[in-house]
């Protein structure tokens, strides 16, 4: 084992014997210095040489199933990355990589770290336009696509080696070569911590997305801390929905698991359904899930628990989740969604790792490696704020910056904290509450309104699946909360509906928080289902400036009654 492998199993190892102790975990943890470190070949490798464990097990919902052990990915993974070297792919060159959930993209993340190479991972929804901006901005040295993708690269990649997976097609190499190439691969010198690994196009929701480069140790090491918030062990074989080309898909399909020799469990569905999803969970014995929040909210819609589910850990990240979803679960199921946030740029950040007491709706506290401030507009520490990261000493799973943006970059890491435009609260006990990203939260009649606090009231309403609340202008209050809600089958989108959503917060929310306009309507989204707020506000300065209203757009005058009504206390 080489010095660099055994300081990176040191400081894994310290995780895990504290897995349900975090003040010791917190307090003893230390980033391990690696200055060489390259985790597919010093982590990876030492790991699965001779392991015939499951490292990797797809399902799909025809019921086919495909294995493959530790052993197996490794000699796959040297495989392919001799065939790429020997295509001409080299040392920092960026590839792009637009696959799904099968094997190939597995062999080909392990391939391209053990060269040095940078992978740049890419969702199958996207455009041909936003794949020609990312091989145009990123700079690609080649694409690696499968057989169903590639014709939105017509006229785009002409200057890029092409690598076509699971298939044939003209002005494209065959992935299936790699299977011939030699099963011993030899770097050809040693990989610097500071290289670069991973570069991630951000999901742009208000401008054009950012190019977040991390290296050799910000997310391979820097997902310790996604590890310990997961709560995962050897053995464990763990379900993250989340499709490819996104961070978090490499956070809890990639990097975490293999930390410690557990299985990534994929079950791959041309559309999520719950009912299959908890079938196949049960079926299969899956002990760890991670899901969206979306998903969350489409499982508690089924009979929980009729399913005799093998689980231990559940948890959630992406946005945050609302507590009466994880209320559900715990009646349910006996275990309680321990909620994650990190970003692109960083790795899980804040957590409720297994074991502590929890609150429900809370975000938790810091996870190991990382310190946290809330900081007000004037930089000054406060109990709501900006979550910032303290960059003295600077945590290894922060990202190298914005590739291509020194100006931004500078912005972001410059100073004395890494600030992530969310903003949160602290309570008396340390742990954090999401308020809302900072350009979301609003003002109205001079009172501050998180759009997270008042969906989470509306989502208790049985008719409500999902709901996104944002400023709508208003003469006399400058703006008043409006609500824009997908209903939940089997309820219609009608003026009873409307009130009685809107009698339902009135009930449960401060009389300034009070939902004065509510639209049933599909919510714009990234590619990444991420509300697009932007398009909802600029729609609405519209219609309100032209007086006008959308189909089933109910306000709250609409209601004399609702009006009188007193409020419940």
């Amino acid at each position: 084992m080489s010095p660099a492998t055994a300081a990176f199993r040191a400081a894994r190892d310290l995780l895990l014997r504290h897995r349900t102790d975090y003040p010791s975990a917190l307090r003893e943890f230390a980033w391990p210095q690696l200055p060489a470190f390259n985790w597919a070949l010093d982590h990876f490798d030492d790991l699965a040489r001779g392991n015939h464990a499951t490292a990797l097990w797809i399902v799909d919902e025809q019921g086919s199933e495909l294995k493959r052990s530790f052993e197996e990915l490794r000699i796959a993974s040297d495989r392919t990355a001799n065939w790429l070297r020997s295509l001409g792919v080299a040392r920092g060159d960026r590839l792009l990589v637009m696959l799904p959930n099968r094997v190939e993209l597995w062999e080909t993340m392990l391939a391209a770290i053990k060269l040095g190479a940078v992978l740049a991972p890419a969702t199958q929804i996207l455009s041909a336009a936003d794949l020609q901006d990312r091989i145009e901005r990123g700079a690609m040295r080649a694409v690696i696509a499968d057989a169903a993708s590639i014709a939105k690269f017509d006229g785009i990649a002409d200057g890029q080696l092409k690598i076509v997976v699971g298939g044939v097609a003209d002005g494209w190499t065959g992935y299936a070569d790699a299977a011939q190439a030699p099963s011993d691969y030899a770097p050809d010198g040693p990989t610097r911590g500071s290289d670069p690994c991973v570069l991630y196009f951000t999901s742009g929701t208000t401008s054009k997305p950012k190019m977040v480069l991390h290296t050799q140790t910000s997310y391979p090491v820097g997902h310790l801390s996604t590890l310990y918030w997961l709560g995962l062990q050897p053995g464990d074989v763990h379900l993250n929905i989340s499709s490819p080309g996104w961070a978090k898909h490499a956070w809890s399909c990639f990097f975490a698991p293999w930390q410690v020799g557990a299985t990534v469990f994929i079950y791959n569905q041309g559309r999520f359904d719950a009912a299959r999803t908890l079938a196949t969970i049960t079926r299969c014995g899956v002990t760890s899930l991670c899901a969206p929040p979306t998903a969350w909210r489409s499982l508690i819609l089924e009979d929980l628990k009729a399913h005799p589910v093998r689980l231990r850990e559940l948890t959630s990240a992406g946005e945050p989740l609302n507590p009466e979803v994880i209320e559900q679960v715990q009646r349910a199921w006996g275990l309680t969604v321990r909620e994650g946030f990190g970003q692109t740029e960083s790795t899980a950040m804040l957590g409720n790792p297994p074991g502590q007491p929890l609150r429900p709706g809370s975000m938790g506290r810091p996870l190991p490696g990382y310190a946290i401030d809330l900081l007000d507009l004037d930089g000054k520490p406060a109990k709501e704020g900006e979550i910032s990261v303290r960059l003295a000493p600077r945590p290894t799973a922060i990202m190298a910056g914005y590739a291509g943006d020194e100006a931004k970059t500078a912005k972001a890491l410059g100073g004395s904290h890494y600030g992530t435009a969310d903003v949160a609260s602290i309570d008396a006990d340390g742990y954090y509450w999401y308020v809302g990203r900072s350009d979301d939260v609003f003002k109205s009649s001079d009172y501050r309104i998180s759009p997270f606090e008042l969906e989470s009231a509306l989502l208790e309403h049985p008719a409500v699946a999902e709901v996104a609340v944002f400023e709508s202008p208003d003469p006399k209050r400058l703006c008043v909360p409006k609500a824009c809600v997908i209903l939940a089958p089997g309820h219609a989108a009608n003026a009873d509906t409307a009130k009685a959503i809107l009698l339902f917060a009135r009930e449960r929310l401060a009389p300034y928080q009070k939902v004065r306009v509510l639209e049933f309507c599909e919510l714009p989204k990234t590619v990444s289902g991420k509300v697009k707020r932007n398009e909802l506000r600029a729609t609405e300065a519209e219609r309100r400036a032209a007086g006008s209203r959308g189909e089933q757009e109910y306000l709250e005058a609409d209601f004399p009654e609702l009006l009188e009504s007193p409020r419940r206390a």
